[in-house]
């Protein structure tokens, strides 16, 4: 195949005007081919999203050549051509979008390319339908939801009609269903011949490449198909990635049945492989479940319409009710834009009740006599965009801000100190640190320091796993473990349920602005017309269970996660499998 992108002993450092330089990237040599489709994978800070931009001469390398179908982006006069033959979709879509209308900035590129009015209107109206933003032309593009965001920036760079598209972080924010989209409309660009480099830190996505090539510490570390690369458990471990789910599931399981062969990466592999009942003796033990606490939150009936009384009006929230045990882990899920935020922002009166009310940490957040003051010492939001909550300059001061201004005589230098190592940031390398410096998954993890810091009674997290990599998204949910089981309660919005799941308590399902049926996880996962009704797919091991009884295992439920899987099999694992 002839080459699209080529990039030889490419380097880049940034140079914060008052702060230590950052080495990004380090003597990279790499080529793509026309065709290719290549995940490309890392750690948080590994140089991902800064070798995204080199593609499209957003950056130029410090140090050696970019070239982009034979166009150097060294070269300024090439700048134009190489941005429209390579279409990159943010891991921050805001920074891409530029019209007021959905319809307006998706047509913003080709309009500027000059195209008469009636191809124009053909590309608009491809884009929109191919990422399911039919029918939302005239909504405002700044009150999406985050995953509507970026299906936004993904179709303004379909509109475009690339040879290479560069997808950084695209389904971090999305719903399952929003998930598979991209991935199927990736998927359908590249068997048209296009170029298609998906960064992800999930590998279940890496697994659907060609080829994946994995950064570390801003250097070239593995470079494979994914049949070697994601089943290398060593390697990946050593720079701070995982195997393939489907991997993990076939080693766990195959303790157990050694029928199912080693080498397994692929999901449909693996069900293909499970085998039938053959009468064997397995478990009957359900999870325990905890002691029922006094409720902490209460909504009831509870409504919310954005620019109510406009043209412009959306309800988000519609007779939605919610409880939640003190002392517990309750997770909220749904589609993108059915109200999960916005229920979170009205738990800690960032937003009040239009109508029904809201009790939180026993304080009426519909009585105009609230004090939100003391509200906020006991409750804390970690937003589902890290920079939307960003006061400070530097992750010290941004970390500090909470205790501040909140606890009474804190010691800050201690506070911080915790929360930092809480999220795996070393405290001296991070704390003088710009935060504009940051990648995506370092910003996230500031953000839930700075929730942790101040102590908070119930911790509100707003999809707390997106965006980290494997090792991070394990410890994270680790420690949100353990301050749960110190009393702290968790209210937890997510499209990622692999390694928190088995351990919520409760579970709310929401469409449409409405709560639609509650439940422990695996009654939950075990309803297929409710997840479906809410465009939700249940995790890997609650598909696993569904084959396991298909084929006549006698399971006493479906299973939550991949440990949880295995005992009720009768086997024994010593890893929090997910």
């Amino acid at each position: 195949m002839p080459v699209a992108i080529e990039l030889q002993h490419v380097s880049y450092q940034y140079s914060p005007a008052d702060g230590k330089p950052i080495q990004a990237l380090r003597d990279i040599s790499l080529t793509f081919k026309v065709g290719e489709f290549v995940a490309l994978i890392g750690q948080n800070g590994s140089g991902k999203s800064t070798l995204a931009r080199l593609l499209n001469a957003l950056l130029l390398p410090d140090e050696g050549q970019v070239s982009v179908f034979g166009l150097d982006t060294h070269a300024g006069e090439n700048h134009a051509a190489i941005r429209a033959q390579v279409g990159l979709v943010f891991q921050r879509p805001q920074e891409q979008i530029v019209g007021i209308t959905v319809e307006e900035d998706v047509a913003f590129g080709p309009a500027n390319l000059g195209f008469p009015t009636p191809e124009l209107r053909r590309r608009v109206d491809e884009a929109l339908s191919v990422t399911g933003l039919e029918g939302m032309e005239e909504r405002p593009s700044y009150l999406l939801s985050a995953g509507e965001t970026q299906r936004l920036a993904l179709a303004g760079v379909l509109a475009m009609r690339p040879r290479c598209v560069v997808f950084d972080e695209t389904t971090a924010m999305l719903d399952p269903s929003g998930r598979r989209m991209v991935l199927e409309q990736a998927g359908r660009l590249n068997k048209r011949g296009i170029t298609v480099v998906l960064i992800t830190h999930l590998m279940e996505e890496a697994a659907l490449a060609s080829r994946v090539v994995a950064l570390h510490q801003g250097r070239l570390a593995m470079d494979g198909p994914p049949a070697e690369v994601l089943t290398s458990a060593r390697a990946l471990r050593a720079i701070g990635l995982d195997i393939a789910p489907a991997a993990r599931a076939a080693w766990l399981l195959g303790k157990t049945l050694p029928e199912i062969p080693p080498g397994i990466w692929q999901e449909e592999a693996l069900m293909d492989a499970l085998p039938a009942y053959d009468n064997r003796t397995i478990s009957s033990e359900r999870q325990n479940k905890k002691k029922k606490n006094p409720l902490l939150v209460v909504a009831e009936n509870l409504s919310h319409t954005y620019m109510r009384g406009t043209p412009l009006a959306h309800q988000a929230l519609n007779q939605l009710s919610v409880e939640v045990a003190e002392g517990s882990a309750h997770g909220i899920i749904g589609a993108t834009g059915c109200g999960k935020s916005t229920l979170l922002q009205h738990i800690n009166a960032l937003l009040r009740p239009q109508s029904g009310q809201v009790v939180s940490c026993g304080m009426n957040l519909a009585d105009p006599r609230l004090d939100v003051r003391a509200l906020r010492r006991q409750t804390a939001l970690a937003f589902q965009q890290p920079e939307d909550q960003f006061f400070e300059t530097f992750v010290g001061d941004e970390i500090a801000f909470g205790p501040r201004n909140l606890l009474e005589n804190p010691n800050l230098s201690e506070a911080v100190s915790a929360a930092m190592q809480a999220v795996g940031l070393d405290f001296h390398t991070f704390k003088d640190r710009r935060l504009a410096a940051l990648s995506g998954g370092e910003k996230r993890k500031v953000a839930l320091a700075s929730a942790l810091a101040a102590r908070p009674r119930l911790l509100l997290l707003d999809e707390p796993l997106a965006g980290l990599d494997p090792q991070s998204r394990a410890e994270i949910a680790d420690r949100l473990l353990v301050l749960n089981r110190q009393g702290v309660t968790l209210v937890v919005s997510t499209h990622q349920f692999e390694g928190l799941v088995e351990e919520l308590d409760m579970i709310s399902v929401l469409a449409r602005g409405a709560d639609q049926l509650h439940g422990r996880p695996e009654e939950i996962f075990s309803d297929d017309h409710v997840l479906r009704s809410a465009n939700l797919f249940p995790p890997l091991a609650a598909r696993l269970s569904k084959q396991f009884i298909d084929n006549g295992w006698p399971l006493p439920s479906v299973a939550v996660s991949l440990a949880g899987l295995v005992r009720m099999l009768g086997g024994r694992t010593g890893a929090r499998g997910s």
